[in-house]
């Protein structure tokens, strides 16, 4: 393929890459704001799942701490059995020590339990705030996915016009000079990676460009680039060529 036959086809993808960008200007920050709130929906329910977990936990201890008291329970009792057939002060001094360490055991577990109790009741205070958020941000995204979606369909077969348009023009276009013009589109801020000279100047960043290049540039011959910004300058508008 010719250089000329290069730049014309770049200049084809680039325009219609333009128009879809004016497609998609009229979505403003919806498409953004959509996914914000789709990555706070899901840092929500992580939280909520997260908390959830705790909360078993919290129920779990609960849960173990109450069989620690019956067991302890049942090994004072057993004790106390114990202690109406000791045969001397020393055994019966040793089961009242065992008593009193399960009695401590006992408050142990019963001040465990407590606390326990207080977490699950702030842990559940936290996860209700949490759904009531999610809720509300759940119906924010729904509207603005409706809103996005409206705005969508509006444009939607000139939209897939472009689409279809484009991949022709970039199927004509090698390979490593459509990467080159993709990581300009993506660098620029206005999207523009092809550009045309107009009254002298690069239409992407707008430096002048001298006499001589702007010759060089009309005869397509080479591949040409802005110096200053990158951009591939296609040609010069109106073939007027600017003299100093």
């Amino acid at each position: 393929m010719e250089v000329a036959q290069k730049l014309e086809a770049l200049l084809k993808l680039q325009t219609i890459d333009s128009q879809l960008d004016e497609i998609k200007k009229v979505r403003g920050d919806l498409p953004e704001e959509v996914r914000d709130l789709e990555d706070e929906l899901i840092g929500f329910e992580t939280r909520i799942s997260k908390f959830e977990k705790e909360l078993s936990g919290f129920e779990e201890e609960i849960t173990n701490r109450k069989i620690a008291i019956k067991d302890a329970e049942k090994l004072i009792k057993k004790y106390e059995d114990q202690q109406t057939n000791v045969r001397n002060n020393r055994e019966y001094d040793a089961i009242s020590k065992e008593m009193e360490l399960q009695q401590l055991e006992i408050q142990i577990s019963e001040k465990k339990i407590k606390e326990a109790q207080f977490k699950i009741e702030q842990k559940k205070k936290d996860i209700k705030t949490l759904e009531e958020t999610l809720a509300e941000r759940s119906k924010d995204l729904a509207n603005k996915k409706s809103e996005l979606d409206i705005i969508i369909a509006e444009s939607k077969d000139e939209e897939a016009k472009f689409d279809k348009e484009r991949a022709t023009s970039a199927s004509k276009i090698e390979e490593r000079l459509f990467h080159s013009y993709e990581r300009l589109r993506n660098n620029a801020i206005n999207g523009l990676a092809v550009v045309l000279v107009k009254r002298g100047a690069c239409g992407g960043c707008f430096n002048t460009v001298p006499p001589q290049r702007q010759a060089d540039i009309k005869e397509k011959k080479k591949l040409i680039v802005c110096e200053h910004c990158g951009r591939i300058l296609a040609g010069v508008d109106n073939g007027v060529l600017e003299t100093s």
